[in-house]
């Protein structure tokens, strides 16, 4: 009997470690030591998550189940890594038969920057040279926003023109925003209160802090990351499925 007792003790399964979010200062200090340790290149990062992101938004939105008889996107894109991650998801999405069109009011210096701006040009995106105030005329035109524009490197406390404006609009929408990692106007540490709403939100890597409450669809891209990383900041990652490089959280 003693022995019983001894083996069903025995076969308790381990505790599954609960999923990591993210601080702003641990992300920055993952994507640095991919960078400099791994030898992971800048535009290869931004590719694998822009693909991502249209990977999710496939799944979030089938293009059988847009409302729209055109399956129209607008993609607003910021002027650091969350704008050109918005590029490339513009141009996968192109591919995957969207028709993304991109607002872009700030272009950037960066020659990364520069070329996934051409890569769009010459897959005939359309690019809006400015964005209409006029809510109603977005409802119309769209069947969803794609928002990615301040991210994770952006200071929420001083968002300045033209972001500022942008995010007024954005909060008056009734079509559905899909934000990229961190939802524009948010702290990446903690939850918002009064920021845009998203419907979906597609975390980089792993999570961020201020995801903890986020109750809309969730998606995580980050299966490329590495082992030791995984293992040296404890992300404890679910499994994906198959060769899925993306899941539902």
């Amino acid at each position: 009997m003693d022995k019983m007792n001894h083996s069903s003790a025995e076969a308790e399964p381990e505790a599954i470690e609960p999923l990591r979010y993210l601080s702003k200062g641990d992300a920055a200090a993952i994507e640095t030591e991919l960078l400099r340790d791994y030898k992971f290149g800048q535009q290869q990062l931004i590719e694998l998550w822009g693909q991502a992101c249209a990977l999710a938004i496939t799944k979030a939105y089938p293009l059988s189940a847009l409302s729209k008889k055109q399956p129209t996107v607008l993609v607003i894109c910021g002027p650091d890594q969350n704008g050109s991650i918005g590029l490339v998801c513009a141009r996968h999405l192109r591919i995957f038969d969207y028709e993304p069109t991109i607002y872009h009011p700030k272009r950037s210096s960066h020659s990364l920057h520069q070329d996934f701006t051409i890569q769009c040009e010459k897959m005939d995106i359309p690019f809006l040279s400015y964005l209409p105030t006029e809510v109603q005329l977005i409802n119309d035109a769209y069947n969803l926003v794609i928002d990615a524009m301040l991210g994770l490197e952006a200071d929420s406390s001083n968002i300045k023109e033209p972001y500022s404006g942008i995010l007024v609009t954005l909060k008056q929408i009734k079509i559905p925003i899909v934000s990229v990692d961190v939802p524009s106007g948010w702290d990446a540490d903690e939850p918002s209160q009064d920021g845009i709403n998203p419907e979906v939100l597609i975390s980089l890597m792993a999570p961020k802090k201020c995801a903890l409450n986020f109750s809309g669809k969730h998606f995580l891209a980050g299966r490329f990351l590495p082992y030791d990383i995984q293992k040296k900041y404890e992300l404890n990652l679910p499994d994906y499925a198959g060769t899925d490089c993306l899941l539902e959280l």
